[in-house]
């Protein structure tokens, strides 16, 4: 987005200096703009796009970025910018798929101050945070957590713990959710439009919480990935409807591609599992085995059940992968 199109948040729900017990003009600098472009041929380009915006975070005074990883994945450049107009280059660190995190290296000093990790189980159900996108007080919101709690997204993922937020952030991707140090809790994925069923009709957003980064960095700025063993990817959408999980569509040439299956496929069983959820149907497809393990699905097509083994990847496999420096 420009900046003549990013939506501003309205003046009563902006965070101000008397509402918190931190510097909060000195935490809102650690929130930088990220614009990342991604070759035409790169795997994600078709679903997530060339040109993508959004915000990150300074961790530490190297110029080490943290976002959320669908806005840099198999970028092969971006620029930084921060609340004082200064723009330098980035560079792509890395990207763990399991946790939805990014690191970028910021090649120029940048001239602001990083902001520290907190502890996302601290803040209790209710609490006031903030979620603060690039811009400042103006691009940055108020908000309550609304809830903890285990989230999947249709494109192969899980979080144990989600951070969920309200009100929603207009502009939530890669924007910094503050605990009521000052620290950073998490990092802005996603909008939900019903974050708990205790309450009907609250939309809000997800973070994905920090303590998930903390044990894979050392990974992530060594090699750009980790190095413990990858989870079966499938390449498939999945959404869960009233009549089970419908497969919603493909990626070209992915492994569930390759074994047959067609968009509006019912998968029935995972493994011999009949999922109760989005999460266990994940899960019980994890459960397998690694990566390269076969995973057997019976499929309901045109009222006839069908056994179809699908022969799983390392998602990576599929990336352009950032250059090591």
């Amino acid at each position: 987005m420009t900046e003549e199109t990013t939506p501003r948040i309205p003046t009563e729900l902006q965070p101000r200096p008397r509402d918190v017990g931190y510097d909060l003009a000195a935490a809102l600098d650690a929130v930088v703009s990220l614009r990342a472009r991604v070759p035409e041929d790169a795997f994600t380009a078709s679903v997530l796009g060339t040109e993508r915006a959004g915000h990150g975070v300074l961790i530490n005074d190297s110029g080490l970025i943290a976002t959320i990883g669908y806005l840099v994945t198999e970028a092969d450049d971006i620029w930084i910018v921060t609340n004082r107009g200064q723009a330098v280059p980035g560079h792509l660190v890395g990207y763990d798929y399991e946790s939805g995190f990014g690191l970028v290296q910021a090649l120029g000093r940048l001239d602001c101050a990083p902001l520290e990790l907190g502890d996302p189980r601290a803040p209790e159900v209710g609490d006031d945070l903030v979620l603060a996108g690039h811009g400042g007080a103006a691009q940055s919101i108020k908000v309550q957590l609304a809830a903890r709690r285990a989230f999947a997204g249709y494109w192969e993922y899980v979080l144990d713990e989600a951070l969920l937020t309200a009100p929603p952030h207009p502009n939530w991707g890669g924007a910094a959710l503050l605990g009521a140090d000052g620290r950073l809790l998490g990092i802005g994925s996603l909008y939900i439009d019903q974050i708990t069923p205790v309450i009907p009709d609250l939309d809000g957003n997800l973070s994905v919480p920090v303590d998930l980064l903390t044990p894979i960095m050392d990974d992530l700025l060594r090699y750009g990935r980790t190095m413990k063993p990858a989870r079966p990817w499938l390449g498939m959408f999945v959404t869960e409807t009233e009549d089970g999980f419908v497969v919603a569509g493909m990626y070209n040439d992915a492994p569930a591609d390759d074994a047959g299956l067609a968009a509006g496929d019912l998968v029935r069983e995972v493994g011999g599992v009949q999922p109760g959820d989005l999460v266990e149907f994940f899960r019980s497809m994890w459960s397998i085995g690694e990566a390269g393990c076969r995973v057997p699905l019976l499929v309901e097509r045109e009222g006839k059940l069908l056994d179809i083994d699908v022969a799983s990847v390392d998602r990576r496999d599929f990336w352009k992968r950032p250059e090591l420096h």
